[in-house]
């Protein structure tokens, strides 16, 4: 058996597969169920809408980038924690993958962002705004 393996299950076929496997795992494996992935179109609308936030929000007396911006709302979205880091006054936000999302996790990120940037004005461009 190999000692990676990842379906997903679309079809009665692929159903049957992993059954298949499960059959033939050594006892001790792991398993793990996740929900649908977030979508291509919702990855390209949350950098859409995060390249307007950067562009139209200062925080803190700051501009920050699309990357710092998907942080911060990743962070808000999952309570994530704080730890110091090992550098002294450094921190390091843990837990803030967006690629681990499921497909309502990634929608509820997209409404905070649209929330947060109502809050402030933002316009986004028409073919941001989905």
């Amino acid at each position: 058996f190999m000692s990676r393996a990842l379906i997903t299950l679309n079809t009665q076929a692929d159903i049957d597969r992993a059954i298949r496997w499960i059959h033939g795992i050594p006892k001790g494996s792991r398993l793990e169920f996740k929900a649908p992935s977030r979508t291509l179109d919702q990855n390209a609308l949350l950098w859409a809408k995060l390249d307007e936030i950067s562009k139209q929000v200062e925080w803190y007396g700051e501009k920050l980038s699309k990357e710092d911006w998907k942080e911060i709302f990743c962070a808000s979205l999952r309570k994530a924690r704080v730890v110091p880091g090992i550098d002294p006054g450094g921190f390091v936000v843990l837990g803030l993958r967006t690629s681990d999302m499921s497909k309502d996790e990634f929608s509820n990120l997209i409404e905070l962002i649209n929330a947060f940037a109502a809050e402030r004005g933002v316009v986004f461009h028409e073919d941001v705004a989905a």
